[in-house]
């Protein structure tokens, strides 16, 4: 852990000995989540002050938090354990936004089409390059024929890609450190060939140096929000994230298993393993663009 979130909690601990607000065990629950989200502020933004939290860094969170698929619920109890003590916190300088502001929706398993066509990647990333962010273009690559986070593309430095082109498999670290291993295509080798060329030993390959990767990836995030309605089919009406490129490749993969011989089930698994999911129902949640017929293969 950081430097900066030990310096957090240590000024988080006065303010909890000094409180004297609501029940012992709310008190414990609460600051239990509290030091989660100063441990990822200290990680992420090199926070110094807790005076100093604003929203911005509570709408960071709540993404974190989407993206390492926490219930709506459970995002709404750690929000308020960080409201309770930031109102305590002496000459605190930001309001913090209500659970309103947040696109906070209980979860539906297996109820969202969320994957992108053909054409889609193709324009998005065409819109990549005309603005002369390619860097862009190889992030949803990674994404779309390795089903990898934005965060885990990101990760990628020379060492993982230089590995990855010798073995045929990206070694990727992903949520709660679990590591696993992703076979690469034709397309995952080209974009990893490209960049090792170009970025110095030891560096990320899609992170400029002294850069911060959440900026990056606020960055890449912003750049689809903006583009996505023109990128669009004419007649989708589905969500646009990049994260549903990681639906786009989980639903080939299956279908792939499922031509090959492989039973429902066992296509599940597989792919399961290589989201790094071990639950069937968020399985059933990437696959939900798979038409009934084709699961019956």
């Amino acid at each position: 852990m950081s430097k900066y979130y030990f310096n957090l909690l240590s000024q988080a601990e006065k303010v909890y000995r000094h409180n004297r607000q609501g029940s012992y065990r709310t008190k414990i629950r609460y600051f239990e989540a509290y030091k989660r989200f100063l441990r990822f502020v200290g990680e992420e933004y090199h926070l110094q002050k807790i005076s100093n939290i604003s929203g911005k860094h509570l709408a960071a969170y709540v993404d974190y938090m989407k993206e390492k698929n926490h219930a709506a619920s459970t995002i709404k109890t750690d929000l308020a354990a960080i409201r309770f003590w930031q109102d305590q916190v002496p000459g605190s300088k930001y309001r913090l936004p209500q659970n309103g502001e947040f696109e906070l929706k209980r979860r539906k398993f297996g109820g969202v089409d969320r994957t992108w066509s053909v054409g889609e990647l193709n324009r998005m990333i065409t819109e990549c390059w005309e603005a002369r962010h390619d860097e862009y273009a190889a992030c949803l690559v990674l994404a779309r024929f390795a089903g990898l986070r934005l965060h885990e593309v990101l990760r990628i430095d020379t060492a993982i890609a230089r590995a990855a082109l010798k073995n045929g498999i990206i070694r990727i670290k992903g949520k709660g450190g679990k590591i696993r291993e992703v076979p690469i295509n034709e397309n995952v080798r080209t974009t990893l060939e490209k960049y090792l060329k170009q970025t110095l030993p030891g560096e990320k390959l899609f992170v400029p140096h002294g850069k911060p990767t959440h900026l990056v990836k606020t960055e890449i995030q912003q750049f689809i929000a903006k583009h996505r309605d023109q990128v669009k089919d004419e007649d989708s009406t589905k969500p646009m994230t990049f994260h549903g490129l990681r639906h786009t490749c989980a639903a080939e993969w299956y279908k792939q298993f499922r031509a090959n011989g492989m039973t429902d089930r066992e296509a599940k698994r597989r792919v399961s393993k290589l989201l790094g999911h071990e639950r069937e129902d968020v399985t059933r949640i990437y696959l939900a663009g798979v038409k009934e017929g084709e699961k019956n293969v």
